[in-house]
């Protein structure tokens, strides 16, 4: 079991991390120094549990109904050539600036903040975006916080109290707020009420039905990881508000969503737990 265990982890590992992962881990976890985040921290429970496997995908799902969010991911993010490497990159950055000293997460921020600054151009309708537009980042970190925050709810280990969900949304406003968001939400309240105001202004193109469609029926993984990768689908739109699904023509199953796909659900997170968790020494370790 233990070379099962050893043999799946190293699988999702390498697909979430890419080929420089164990390296980059290594200097994210083992350089001294101070941390943006102590371990009692909730961000890096959150960060830190298979749930943030159903949490990304529904991230990418929601930020993809602001048109302008959308136009920038696909002008220039490339996630249809070269989905794994912006996954990899992500959870780099994630993990960098979650788990790694003050001085890698202040790099981390530099080099994202460069790229945004980069990011600019005019959408079909003749709308004009620019990444580094604090409204717009602010419109993707509370999509990515909601989501993240939910999907721990649901299918993690620990579900936080209702202090420790304010705490992890105030963990990820110092994040935000280093990237250029203006005063991002530190609370739930302040989370529900950000995401009320940016109503408004969301739908989904033409560009985020296709790529809903992309992520959520056309992945690129080999056959024998199809199944499993349609259970976290299924449980990422499952955890979306019903207007999203309507804009996005995502379907709804009550009844299969409340039994058979939540169940699902928990049971593949418990398995990618297990096989991410290094197996407890025996009894002739050293």
């Amino acid at each position: 079991m233990n070379h099962l265990r050893e043999q799946l982890g190293r699988s999702l590992f390498t697909r979430v991390a890419g080929p420089a992962g164990p390296a980059n881990r290594a200097r994210i976890h083992g350089t001294p120094g101070p941390r943006w985040f102590g371990p009692d921290r909730p961000i890096r429970t959150v960060h830190g549990d298979a749930s943030m496997f159903i949490g990304g995908l529904r991230a990418l799902l929601l930020q993809s109904l602001h048109p302008l969010a959308m136009a920038a991911v696909e002008a220039h993010s490339g996630y249809r050539g070269d989905p794994w490497g912006r996954l990899q990159r992500t959870s780099t950055f994630l993990a960098v600036t979650t788990y790694g000293t003050a001085d890698d997460a202040q790099r981390a921020v530099d080099h994202v903040r460069a790229v945004h600054d980069r990011v600019r151009g005019t959408t079909a309708a003749g709308q004009a975006y620019h990444a580094a537009d604090p409204h717009l980042l602010g419109w993707v970190h509370v999509a990515e916080v909601d989501s993240f925050l939910t999907a721990h709810q649901r299918y993690g280990a620990r579900p936080l109290d209702a202090a420790g969900c304010d705490a992890y949304i105030a963990d990820a406003a110092r994040v935000a707020a280093a990237l250029g968001v203006v005063d991002p939400p530190r609370d739930r309240a302040g989370l529900a009420d950000r995401l009320a105001a940016y109503r408004p202004e969301l739908y989904a193109t033409q560009e985020a039905r296709e790529a809903a469609r992309f992520i959520l029926l056309h992945p690129p993984l080999p056959w024998i990881a199809r199944g499993p990768y349609a259970v976290l689908a299924a449980n990422a739109v499952s955890t979306l508000p019903l207007w999203a699904r309507g804009e996005l023509g995502l379907p709804r199953l009550p009844g299969v969503e409340g039994t058979f796909v939540r169940a699902s659900g928990h049971a593949l997170t418990r398995t990618i737990r297990w096989a991410m968790t290094p197996p407890p020494p025996t009894a002739n370790s050293v």
